[in-house]
């Protein structure tokens, strides 16, 4: 994939016409991250955003103890890091690459100029942007409100919608996945075998199969 095509495979982009597109290929940068690596730290001038060309990137806090608080997971064609490029302030959060990860890094200046000299980027971004606090508010909703096992159930749908299939892998270690819902490791263990026991889920390894969705979707909507 060259960096055009990187470029229009970014959601945040979608529907732009062409001549955009070019532009933002012309002012991005390919990056590459190993496993582990960090792309940004929090609390440091945002010189730019990201758009994954190919791996994921976690997107966490740690708290004084050290206890890790995954926000997010972006894969291919997800931007991130966009809102403090616009405010023109630091990184929230940390950004790390949880698997070998090439991406498409925006230059803030650059990007700058180009809303400046075509608004209607700039509202294309906005539209983006409040769709992403949609989501940031239902995942609050998740976590204060929800009971662990609602807040597991809601995951595995979330995972299965967006594989397209009963069948699919974890994303993530068990244990972040257990930060990212707001739980600890052995709490999500008993429940992913609680589930098994009860023939909803069938699990072989990282490898979750979905045995009734009907019954896992009346777990998730329980803490509602």
């Amino acid at each position: 994939m060259n960096k055009l095509e990187a470029v229009k495979s970014v959601m945040f982009f979608e529907g732009l016409p062409d001549e955009q597109f070019e532009k933002l290929a012309q002012i991005s940068i390919i990056k590459k991250f190993e496993k582990g690596e960090l792309l940004f730290e929090a609390d440091v001038p945002a010189h730019g955003f990201f758009a994954p060309i190919s791996g994921r990137v976690k997107i966490f806090r740690t708290s004084p103890s050290g206890k890790e608080q995954i926000l997010h997971v972006f894969g291919p064609g997800e931007a991130f890091g966009e809102v403090p490029v616009f405010e023109g302030g630091t990184f929230p959060a940390h950004g790390q690459a949880i698997e070998p990860c090439k991406a498409l890094f925006f230059p803030r200046r650059e990007f700058a100029e180009m809303i400046r000299k075509d608004p209607d980027l700039g509202m294309k971004m906005m539209a983006m942007l409040a769709q992403r606090l949609r989501i940031l508010v239902n995942k609050i909703d998740d976590l204060s409100l929800k009971e662990a096992p609602s807040r597991v159930a809601s995951y595995l749908l979330l995972l299965r919608s967006s594989q397209d299939s009963d069948t699919f892998k974890l994303d993530l270690p068990k244990g972040q996945i257990a930060f990212y819902l707001g739980t600890i490791q052995e709490t999500l263990s008993r429940i992913f075998k609680k589930f098994s026991e009860q023939e909803i889920i069938d699990i072989d390894g990282k490898e979750i199969t979905i045995l009734d969705r009907s019954q896992l979707e009346e777990i998730a909507n329980e803490g509602r």
